[in-house]
């Protein structure tokens, strides 16, 4: 009765025994893929946004290279954790939704900000992106309105933060 077994159940029964190996093989195919792409980028943002940045500028590749093995460990383990604690949350889809919807808003209102407005300046972009998530943060937190709903108010929050940023701008000039 689990909505997240529909998928594997039909599979298992409904289908030929060929078939069914080929699915399972593409679908684990695709999730490792998938998770290899979100450590490699967790932990390539890691070492050469932060560490390299701000702890250890001079270094040999072969200490990045170190430090980015232990980055990709921690970040295996941080999603493993959370997965834990997401089983808890709903079905798979609406655990998606849920945690996207307080980004994807706000990162659609930085495109919609800098195609739609071109005197929008990075730091326009940047103040948005920030004024749209803690937005729809607050939203969430004092609200009862569908998770969907963030996503407009993330694009909506970030072009206003962004047009008032370059009101200000143009005031100064």
């Amino acid at each position: 009765t689990d909505v997240n077994y529909i998928f594997p159940t039909f599979i298992t029964t409904h289908l030929p025994v060929g078939l069914v190996g080929l699915l399972i093989a593409a679908i684990f195919a695709a999730a490792m893929s998938s998770a290899a792409a979100e450590l490699n980028a967790l932990s390539t943002s890691t070492v050469i946004d932060f560490y390299q940045r701000h702890l250890k500028q001079e270094a040999p590749d072969a200490h990045y290279l170190s430090v980015s093995k232990y980055a990709t460990g921690f970040w295996g383990l941080f999603a493993s954790i959370t997965a834990l604690f997401a089983t808890n949350l709903g079905s798979l889809i609406e655990v998606v939704n849920l945690f996207g919807s307080y980004f994807y808003g706000s990162l659609l209102g930085v495109f919609v900000l800098a195609v739609g407005f071109r005197r929008a300046s990075s730091g326009d972009a940047f103040w948005g992106l920030i004024g749209g998530m803690m937005t729809v943060g607050i939203v969430a937190s004092v609200t009862d309105i569908s998770y969907l709903w963030y996503n407009l108010v993330g694009v909506v929050a970030v072009c206003v933060v962004g047009w008032f940023g370059m009101l200000r701008r143009s005031r100064l000039t």
